[in-house]
């Protein structure tokens, strides 16, 4: 990896999960790869079943995240992942679960 591409800014993606993705872990999962990869953003559970992502990170963090999403923990199906680009979020330096009671 190049000096540039170390100190150049976050790109954001917005991922759309749909399957079994809901009651199974999978914000939970999420969460932790994220934090792993040292993914920042969020993610929550949509009223059509689907569970939504907003991540950012350099490209190779959010090539890997969508490879963890598209697996998923062990209960969950995954059979779509949606990527659209999106605008990075100034001072979103964590990664958290929304919408989690």
């Amino acid at each position: 990896m190049s000096r540039n591409e170390r100190t150049a800014s976050p790109q954001a993606r917005r991922f759309v999960v749909r399957g079994r993705v809901q009651g199974v872990g999978f914000r939970w999962f999420v969460e932790r790869e994220a934090h792993m990869l040292g993914v920042s953003g969020w993610v929550r559970n949509n009223a059509d079943g689907s569970v939504e992502v907003l991540a950012m990170g350099t490209r190779e963090q959010l090539m890997g995240l969508r490879s963890r999403l598209q697996q998923g923990p062990r209960a969950a199906r995954v059979d779509a992942v949606e990527e659209k680009d999106a605008k990075p979020v100034a001072g979103l330096n964590s990664f958290r679960i929304e919408g989690a009671w």
